[in-house]
């Protein structure tokens, strides 16, 4: 959820998608869901001469699977904020499954077995 949010908060902002074909295409980001399907207006392809096919698309849906690479804006990363969000988000998975572990020692612990005479 962490990268959700953030892309989140990047809504209206340039950014330039690379996907796992080698189509890059630069355009404002429009939304993006939890599953980090990106749509993209106003989209320019950077190597126009090698996709010639895409220079009169001006909208585009980009399903999150196909996404290589996302390049943002140096400006509009807020690192620190980032950083301590994943800590936060990394001590909280590791309590779940620390919570986890001790509920399936507990369900062991009160099976008991019984041998037939």
């Amino acid at each position: 959820m962490l990268f959700f949010s953030f892309y989140k908060s990047l809504v209206g902002k340039e950014i330039t998608v690379e996907l796992k074909n080698d189509l890059s295409i630069t355009g404002l980001l429009q939304s993006v869901d939890q599953f980090l399907n990106i749509k993209l207006k106003d989209i320019k392809v950077n190597e126009e001469d090698k996709y010639p096919y895409m220079i009169s698309v001006k909208n585009c849906f980009i399903r999150g699977s196909v996404v290589r690479y996302v390049h943002l804006p140096a400006e509009d990363v807020d690192v620190e904020t980032l950083q301590d969000h994943s800590r936060l988000e990394a001590r909280e998975q590791k309590k779940q499954n620390k919570q986890h572990q001790e509920q399936t020692n507990q369900k062991s612990s009160n099976t008991t077995t019984s041998t037939p005479v």
